[in-house]
Parts: C-alpha cells; sequence; structure tokens
C-alpha cells in the first residue's frame, strides 16, 4: 500500500537514488537512453521544496519513499511540477497518480489557477499519462513566460519533443 505524506528533511539523502532508478526506463528508448545517467534535481532543489511545503513522497508499508514529486509556485497562479519520479520496482502500481493528486489538492487549498509541467510528448510514461490526468498541452506560445523559459532550457540540454502541459483548476 502506497502513502502520500509530505517530505521530511531525512527523506533528501534518497530522493537522488529514486530518480536515478525512475530514469533507467529510458533505457528502453534509445535517444534517451543518455537520460539515466543524467543529473538530478539534487538535494538542494529539495530542500527549496520542502521548506516551501511543495514537497511528497509516495511511501511503502515501511514509511519508506519510493516516489516523490517536488514543486514551485510560479506567476503567483500556477503550482509548477518540477519533477515526478517513481523507482523503478514501484512503478505502474499507482505511486505517480497519487502524487499527482496530492499536488492537485495543494494547489487547490492555496486557490492557485492551475498545475502546469513540462514532458515529453511522444514518451508512453509522459504526456499521455498527464493526459488521462486532464492535463491539456500548450501551444508554445500561449504558454507563460516561465514554461516558454522551462522548454527553452530543456532544448539547450538536449531534450528535444518536450511540451508544456497545463491543468486547469
Amino acid at each position: 500500500m502506497i502513502r502520500v505524506r509530505p517530505t521530511r528533511e531525512a527523506d533528501i539523502g534518497c530522493l537522488d537514488a529514486i530518480e536515478r532508478s525512475s530514469a533507467t526506463l529510458f533505457r528502453t528508448i534509445p535517444d534517451l537512453a543518455w537520460l539515466a545517467d543524467d543529473r538530478t534535481a539534487g538535494p538542494e532543489a529539495h530542500a527549496h521544496a520542502v521548506a516551501q511545503g511543495l514537497s511528497w513522497v509516495a511511501a511503502d508499508e515501511a514509511d519508506q519513499p519510493v516516489g516523490f514529486l517536488i514543486a514551485a509556485i510560479e506567476d503567483g497562479a500556477d503550482l509548477h511540477i518540477l519533477e515526478l519520479s517513481v523507482g523503478a520496482d514501484h512503478q505502474g502500481r499507482g505511486a505517480g497518480r497519487a502524487l499527482m493528486q496530492m499536488a492537485r489538492r495543494e494547489a487547490e487549498a492555496r486557490a492557485l489557477k492551475a498545475l502546469t509541467l513540462t514532458t515529453f510528448r511522444s514518451v508512453a510514461w509522459n504526456a499521455p499519462f498527464y493526459a488521462r490526468l486532464g492535463y491539456e498541452e500548450l501551444a508554445a506560445e500561449m504558454a507563460p513566460f516561465y514554461l516558454r523559459e522551462a522548454l527553452a532550457a530543456q532544448a539547450e540540454h538536449g531534450l528535444t519533443d518536450r511540451v508544456a502541459m497545463r491543468l486547469s483548476l
């Protein structure tokens, strides 16, 4: 059974390993295999999100994190998902969906207008997953400035086929 709870400072040390484990799935896509060894969000990003109350973990029966979500508030109105990762051994069991539901509840509690994210358009566990949760693709020219900046930075890092998505609340 998976339970979602706020991330504790003591959890931060294991989140890098979860993100690396999650990224191993990219090894199945030759053009994206390098992502399995790419940089992670890092402890500073996690600590910042924890301090803002914008970090959650999916924990197993022993209360050990098996997945996480970190977010940021952008433009004072949107909860932007920075990273969603679920360890390879726990994928496909609802942890990612539960983390996304928690982010939505938090955005609603803060009276924000939308949730946003950037993701791969053509990777089955990326844009199609978020579309099933109600997220819609934004045309680049219609995306808020922070999303256009994120997509540009990702393109500079070699990430193509990226898309911005939004869930209106």
